[in-house]
């Protein structure tokens, strides 16, 4: 195989695009069977014996802490419910950060409104990621606390379902969940893995290298996870994907067209609308396209993201009365500006929002050294959950120092959103926001790089294809990896396999 895009023949492309398909095509039927087979309820029904056993223990345990009477009672009685509801409550949205997204569907499509009053009280559809608040008519209400953009945009998907085939969630929640993520999350991993693959054409010098690099798109990111539950971060992904494809045609030609630096604009600020640190590459871009060509920029360019803006800001309005969406609605000093304190009923008793008395991860890591550890190659880290990250810093190192103009801009791009990154989350935010992203598989909250981390793996995998331990090397870090992305086999919104060994072996504390 050779290793220079100028000698490249004709048969050597015509292989590894056979090789892409064959690679996506697994990842496809891979993503899909565990979309066919998603439940909540993976495990064996627990009989109420089981559950006496496990309250005994839960009690014990909380005596232990020193936790007071009635505050035992009440953690009591919703462990008690949180038992109770594993025995023949079976659903197909595996968290409550899901069904906080199909809430606000399902009440779009059936009520027209974002108000999921008359839903969350339904057995299988409870969510702790609701936030309340008056609404226009100056009662209370109950709301998702996401943002209600991508919400909104799959709605027409659920309406359109429920007219030809009459299935709705209330009845048909496996039936209508399982095809709308099939239409959903598919097809949006399979456009970010044909992006990476014609990126590493463009970018790549190998032919191991660029198959690599599409081999670690299809299966050894964290992203294929997450394809059997509704979320944002496959959808901030694929964004960032067609971002860095558009910024790269731009700058690889002469007279690049204007439709492009729209591209570019509508999915970088799509990007930051799903994911919110990535406003600042969203930001960095667009002071290179500037440099690059301002007036296309300006005209073609800003347009695309003033759309992505105000269909946000927008849907939000609507929503919630507020231009600010209902996370930053978490004030310590105004009670009537924290949306997440609040209580309601539920068969006869008055109940507080988890938010009021978080729990396990959820209270968040005092210690910000500690934090930081796990973050970046601990039981959550970046690098020890996902070890072809660390190839990545080789990568930005390379093209820093002898790529071409534009591979300097993905390296400085790639280390910058990196630093950014991990300065944001470790250092800048709360107590309470300090949960590892919560009961999940990997530090979800950095996924939305990866398509930037794998254009920048390209130049450090094509210098080791050409020596055989080196290859060695990536390899073992690329199953490693696949352990990762292989161990939640039914569900992400589970510890990953790190914090499990290590709170077996006793050394969490």
């Amino acid at each position: 195989m050779s290793d220079s895009p100028e000698t490249t023949s004709d048969s050597s492309v015509t292989l590894r695009r056979m090789v892409y398909a064959i690679l996506i095509t697994i990842a496809v039927g891979h993503m899909a069977g565990r979309i066919l087979a998603v439940n909540s309820d993976n495990v064996a029904k627990l009989s109420q014996s089981r559950i006496n056993e496990r309250l005994q223990e839960f009690r014990a345990a909380q005596e232990a802490e020193g936790v007071d009477e009635a505050t035992l009672e009440d953690r009591v009685e919703r462990k008690r419910e949180e038992l109770v509801q594993k025995i023949g409550l079976e659903r197909p949205f595996l968290s409550a950060n899901d069904r906080s997204r199909w809430l606000t569907i399902r009440s779009l499509v059936e009520e027209g409104t974002y108000e999921v009053d008359n839903f969350f009280r339904e057995p299988r559809w409870d969510s702790i990621d609701m936030v309340s608040h008056v609404g226009r008519d100056g009662e209370q209400h109950f709301y998702s606390s996401k943002p209600p953009l991508m919400a909104t945009m799959l709605a027409p998907k659920y309406w359109l379902i429920k007219q030809i085939t009459g299935w709705d969630l209330g009845t048909n929640p496996y039936e209508v969940g399982r095809l709308m993520l099939l239409l959903t999350n598919v097809p949006a991993m399979v456009l970010m893995f044909l992006v990476i693959a014609v990126l590493a054409e463009q970018l790549g010098t190998s032919d191991w290298g660029r198959i690599f690099v599409v081999a670690a798109a299809s299966f050894a990111t964290l992203l294929t996870t997450f394809a059997a539950t509704l979320n944002n971060h496959i959808v901030g992904a694929t964004a960032a994907a067609v971002a860095v494809f558009f910024y790269v045609q731009i700058a690889r030609s002469e007279t690049p067209r204007g439709w492009h630096f729209l591209m570019c604009g509508l999915a970088s600020a799509f990007m930051a609308a799903n994911e919110l640190p990535a406003t600042a590459l969203l930001a960095l871009f667009g002071l290179l396209l500037l440099v690059r060509d301002w007036k296309k920029t300006l005209i073609w360019g800003v347009p695309g993201v003033a759309v992505v803006a105000a269909a946000f800001f927008t849907t939000n309005y609507i929503a919630h009365n507020s231009l600010r969406p209902p996370y930053m609605h978490r004030s310590e000093t105004d009670p009537s500006d924290n949306w997440y304190m609040y209580t309601y009923e539920k068969n006869g008793r008055t109940i507080e929002s988890y938010w009021h008395d978080r729990q396990g991860i959820d209270v968040g890591e005092e210690n910000v050294g500690t934090y930081a550890i796990h973050v970046l190659v601990g039981h959550h880290g970046v690098y020890s959950l996902t070890p072809i990250w660390i190839l990545t810093l080789g990568g930005i190192g390379i093209w820093l120092v002898r790529g071409i103009r534009l591979e300097r801009e993905l390296a400085l791009a790639a280390l910058a959103m990196t630093i950014t990154c991990f300065v944001f989350f470790i250092l800048m935010r709360p107590l309470m926001d300090r949960n590892y992203g919560g009961m999940t598989s990997g530090f979800r909250w950095m996924f939305w790089l990866a398509p930037l981390w794998l254009v920048v793996l390209l130049p450090v995998v094509d210098k080791m294809s050409r020596n055989r331990w080196a290859r060695g090397v990536a390899l073992v870090l690329l199953a490693l990896s696949m352990i990762s992305v292989s161990y939640p086999n039914w569900n992400p919104w589970e510890q990953p396999w790190i914090y499990n060994a290590m709170e077996h072996y006793g050394w969490l504390k």
